[in-house]
């Protein structure tokens, strides 16, 4: 475990309990014949609404769709961008670390986001640039399209 990111104990981890508890909830919705590894999430935003998600497994592995993205792509056809804290929740251990493609998805619109991953025991937590330090980020300069790394923290400046 990287010593930027805060693991607790159980017990320790009830900073938002109603989100803890509306993730797991939605780990009894997931789909997962496959890894039988089922995965909820509960994301607040802004003005405190929670949009949850849960894993959909498909035979072909790359078009399963993770919890948290569930849980984005519900809020954002809601109408909602703004997002404080995303809870990722699962059945058993060890506390797991959100897919890449999740935690970019999330940068899309929070960097700053808080991300508290929980399993039965213990559970992980941190801020989205904490997890993604080096997120992928698209900008139309004055000469077009740009795609790059993420030039605000000093450990992204590569451009891509």
């Amino acid at each position: 475990c990287n010593d930027s990111f805060l693991l607790l104990k159980a017990a320790a981890m009830q900073r938002d309990p109603e989100l803890v508890s509306m993730a797991r909830v939605a780990i009894e919705r997931a789909y997962a014949p496959y890894s039988q590894y089922r995965v909820g999430a509960a994301l607040r935003c802004s003005d405190g609404t929670v949009s949850t998600g849960c894993n959909v497994e498909n035979a072909s592995y790359g078009l399963t769709m993770c919890a948290e993205r569930n849980a984005i792509f519900a809020a954002v056809a809601a109408g909602h961008r703004d997002f404080v804290r995303i809870v990722v929740a699962t059945e058993r251990s060890p506390v797991p670390y959100p897919c890449g493609a999740c935690l970019q998805v999330m940068s899309e619109w929070q960097h700053d986001l808080q991300i508290s991953v929980v399993c039965p025991e213990k559970t992980r937590e941190g801020t989205l640039s904490q997890f993604l330090p080096r997120r992928f980020v698209f900008k139309n300069g004055s000469h077009g399209a740009d795609a790059h790394l993420d030039t605000e923290h000093p450990e992204g400046r590569e451009t891509l």
